[in-house]
């Protein structure tokens, strides 16, 4: 999946961020946050002293240079975007905005436009510190998803995706799933301080997933202001590496990896099959109504 090279590309919507070295912990709904969950259950489970502590400690002297002049300049066309993570980014919430501002109506809803925060290292959020530990998430307190783009090369390095562009706009698809979630009430409805593979957790989780693929499903009909049309459309491949993707962030996979074993019972995002099954049913049904679990689509 490449953007088109004449398409415009409107970098305003994203904030970037450098931030300090470290990092802190904001445990959200993001692919990365697995990993974080992970290690507080096993510091729980071996009595290794305060976990939340010691989570909570980290990075907290960050300071934030926010350079949206610079990343402006160096992300204005299609072709920047395929290039650049960052301007992958900006391209992607682009053509995400288009898509659900289009299909939310349909829904019920009129969209509301999520923030979009790209940092290095570590930032500030409502949710607390984000750090590239965390991983990619999405905050309901200020609206605003929050990613450091180097978790992009941790799914092929660390987690063992195919990699692909649209391996790295599907994590960021995810995300702005939660925001559509949040949009349509799921948050009100859904009971997410439980784990495990039949849980709501995991059930919103999965649900973002399915969002994510409803718009890839449409993101080649997505358009930029002139009208140009922003992605060209997907090969096999493109919808092979979002798979990927899917299934390297999978419970299983990671618990597999952290641990040497798997344990259903704290599940907190689904597993590899189901998240690639929930991908696959949206981009294939093509509406948010196949993604409705909590039943908040009238």
């Amino acid at each position: 999946m490449t953007f088109n090279d004449n398409a415009r590309i409107d970098s305003s919507r994203v904030t970037r961020r450098r931030g300090g070295a470290g990092g802190g912990i904001a445990i959200g709904g993001g692919a990365g946050g697995i990993v974080i969950v992970l290690l507080f259950l096993l510091m729980q489970f071996l009595g290794g002293g305060d976990a939340t502590s010691a989570l909570n400690g980290l990075g907290n002297d960050t300071q934030d240079q926010t350079t949206d002049q610079d990343f402006a300049a160096s992300c204005t066309t299609g072709a920047q975007a395929n290039a650049s993570a960052d301007c992958r980014v900006a391209g992607t919430i682009q053509s995400l905005d288009d898509y659900w501002a289009d299909a939310m109506p349909g829904l019920g809803k009129q969209l509301t436009l999520p923030g979009i925060v790209v940092f290095d290292n570590s930032t500030q959020s409502a949710c607390g510190m984000a750090s590239g530990a965390t991983g990619p998430f999405y905050c309901p307190t200020d609206q605003t998803i929050y990613l450091d783009t180097a978790f992009f090369g941790e799914l092929e390095s660390k987690y063992g995706s195919s990699g692909g562009p649209l391996a790295q706009m599907y994590v960021v698809a995810h995300e702005y799933g939660h925001h559509i979630q949040h949009e349509l009430g799921v948050f009100e409805v859904a009971n997410t301080s439980k784990t495990g593979a039949n849980s709501d957790s995991v059930k919103v989780e999965l649900m973002a997933d399915c969002l994510a693929g409803v718009w890839a499903g449409h993101a080649a009909t997505t358009q930029d202001a002139d009208g140009v049309t922003l992605i060209e459309p997907l090969t096999d491949q493109d919808v092979n590496d979002a798979l990927s993707a899917a299934a390297a962030v999978g419970d299983d996979r990671i618990q597999e990896q952290a641990t040497g074993h798997v344990d259903e019972s704290a599940f907190t995002h689904g597993s590899a099959e189901q998240r690639q099954a929930a991908f696959t049913t949206g981009y294939t049904k093509g509406t948010a109504t196949a993604c409705d679990t909590f039943g908040v689509i009238n």
